[in-house]
């Protein structure tokens, strides 16, 4: 693994659990995660290894949300997609149960959030098509092992993520705007920043925005739609990326009749390693 500084305990992580997490290879990880004793954002875990979105669909909404993957790269980056029915991922990862190895999951129904689940056994179905997705989580290990501080990580908290203005490139039934994470960095660092996360485009690559938020749409970084705010300081721009949750601002908008996502920043560690998605 990647010698980076540990990440702050998240709130309500038993520090037994946290320690096991800390130095869980990425299938370690998913087991503790499956025995539902680790229910919490996963940034700053596995260093070195990709981490990943979810989006569920039934097939009838599968073949639209692909062509839409296809069309918006940067905030739908493809790992896996799975065959009808199946839990398991094959591509990304091995022993990994799609319904259990999130730590947590939303369930929408006609683009309504009707419960929040630390697995979907129950909710799973035999027509049922999963989307792995890239995450910006990924590549924080790299950024941190260039001294860029992932302000969330020290924190102790989840990613902020905000619902842009900027819209996707619509696709059949699915249209509407992209949500972005935000990490504060220096100035004096935001090229070197760029230069790495742009490497890896399969994790969402190089930041979208930087500075003015009220420029794609967000008017309050104190109050994101989704994660928690984190504080910026003098001398620090803040840095936009496109973001895996932006499929549940999609399905919030063409509100198909059911879905299944991760909840914000609780993911999928992956076997696949950031070197070999790099270009």
């Amino acid at each position: 693994m990647i010698d980076v500084p540990e990440p702050a305990k998240p709130e309500g992580v038993a520090d037994e659990v946290w320690a096991q997490m800390l130095a869980a290879s990425p299938v370690e990880a998913r087991r503790l995660i499956r025995s539902g004793d680790f229910t919490a954002p996963t940034s700053g875990l596995c260093p070195g290894y990709a981490q990943a979105n979810l989006i569920v669909l039934p097939r009838e909404q599968a073949y639209d949300f692909l062509l839409f993957a296809q069309r918006n790269p940067k905030p739908c980056p493809l790992l896996e997609v799975t065959e009808v029915g199946a839990r398991q991922a094959t591509i990304c990862a091995t022993d990994c149960d799609i319904a259990t190895d999130f730590p947590r999951y939303r369930i929408y129904e006609h683009g309504q959030l009707v419960a929040e689940v630390d697995n979907v056994e129950d909710y799973w179905r035999d027509d049922l098509v999963s989307f792995v997705i890239g995450c910006s989580f990924s590549f924080e290990s790299e950024l941190i092992e260039a001294g860029i501080e992932i302000r969330h990580n020290t924190m102790g908290c989840n990613v902020p993520m905000y619902l842009t203005g900027v819209p996707c490139t619509p696709a059949g039934s699915m249209s509407g705007n992209m949500v972005m994470s935000m990490r504060p960095i220096p100035y004096d660092q935001v090229v070197k920043a760029v230069q790495i996360s742009g490497a890896i485009p399969k994790v969402h690559g190089a930041p979208l925005h930087i500075g003015d938020p009220a420029a794609i749409g967000v008017h309050d970084l104190t109050h994101p739609e989704f994660g928690d705010p984190v504080e910026i300081r003098e001398g620090e721009a803040p840095v936009f990326w496109a973001c895996g949750v932006t499929p549940q601002s999609i399905v919030m908008n063409s509100k198909p009749p059911f879905a299944i996502t991760h909840a914000p920043g609780c993911m999928l560690i992956t076997d696949t390693k950031n070197i070999d998605l790099k270009e």
